[in-house]
């Protein structure tokens, strides 16, 4: 399924790649917007850097990213001389790799390292952004490729959350730990955390609570959480995911500096990139707070949800 076998698929039989469809609002917008910004120009110069410059902003990929993806083009373009709109394409997908790569650095890309059982993953996030759909999808996935999946459902102050991660647990086959609606959230952890031990599972993935109205309270709940699991694994949770909804442009950026603030995210997932042009979030987000995506949402299905690959995303918005 989707998770471990993204692969391009044959250029012969097909041009679209599983990308390019979930991309398609983002590739067109930012295709028309570059093609507009180049229109006529046979030399690169300082208008068409400008207009380079409104059209990534407009792309929701950030200010403080854009100047640095500008800076980066005036010393190309002074050197080599890009002429046409194909380069420009070219190099803009370069540089924004780079970018990329630079935001990656140190840091681990895999999506799991199957070598700590359980591998303890906590799922941070605002309520509404596909947090508890990205757990289900991921289980699934999982479950697809023969792991052994617990679910923690930590999120106890909205019925909703833990019934539709009830749900995910049944439709993927996985277990599910829970308790009753307000219970302490940490204690739902331990008890996820600890039950994963017990049945030799290979993964166990808790969801918490996405409220940011009381900014102290969130870290002191967060930071709660991250130590009881420590008590069954030391150096639990190995992976703290920050899921972000990408529809939601530069308001992704808030939810980002306030999750970072109150907890150590090390990775981020980026959901609901089908359903608007804002797909730029997703350089902009992994430049400036320097976290790997590991993975996306493009679409409703489960395999919809995808590892990331810096490379296919940049060059599929280009192309």
């Amino acid at each position: 399924m989707g998770l471990f076998n993204w692969k391009k698929k044959d250029k012969e039989k097909t041009e679209e790649r599983p990308l390019d469809s979930g991309l398609e609002k983002t590739k067109r917008s930012l295709f028309e917007k570059l093609t507009h910004a180049i229109a006529g120009k046979s030399v690169v110069d300082d208008e068409v850097l400008d207009s380079l410059e409104e059209v990534l902003i407009a792309s929701d990929v950030g200010v403080e990213t854009t100047q640095n993806i500008i800076e980066r083009l005036e010393v190309r373009v002074a050197r080599d001389k890009y002429l046409n709109t194909e380069e420009v394409n070219r190099f803009l997908c370069e540089e924004i790799i780079g970018l990329l790569d630079a935001a990656a650095d140190g840091k681990s890309t895999a999506p799991f390292d199957f070598s700590k059982k359980p591998y303890v993953m906590m799922v941070v996030g605002v309520n509404g952004v596909g947090k508890t759909t990205t757990i289900g999808k991921l289980a699934a996935q999982l479950k697809a490729q023969g792991k052994k999946v617990v679910l923690g459902a930590a999120d106890t102050f909205r019925a909703a959350a833990v019934d539709q991660l009830v749900i995910w647990a049944e439709r993927a086959g996985v277990d599910i730990v829970k308790q009753e609606m307000g219970s302490d959230p940490a204690s739902v952890a331990y008890d996820s955390v600890k039950s994963a031990v017990a049945k030799d599972a290979d993964v166990v993935i808790v969801d918490t609570a996405g409220r940011l109205h009381n900014k102290i309270n969130l870290m002191n709940e967060l930071t709660k959480i991250k130590n009881v699991m420590k008590k069954v694994v030391p150096d639990a949770p190995h992976e703290v995911l920050l899921v972000i909804d990408g529809s939601t442009g530069q308001n992704g950026f808030m939810q980002a500096k306030e999750f970072t603030r109150a907890t150590d995210v090390s990775a981020l997932a980026v959901t609901k990139l089908d359903g608007s042009a804002k797909g730029g979030v997703v350089i902009g987000i992994s430049d400036q707070f320097k976290i790997p995506i590991k993975f996306i949402g493009v679409g409703e299905k489960i395999e919809d949800l995808k590892l990331f690959d810096k490379k296919e995303f940049v060059e599929s918005l280009f192309e």
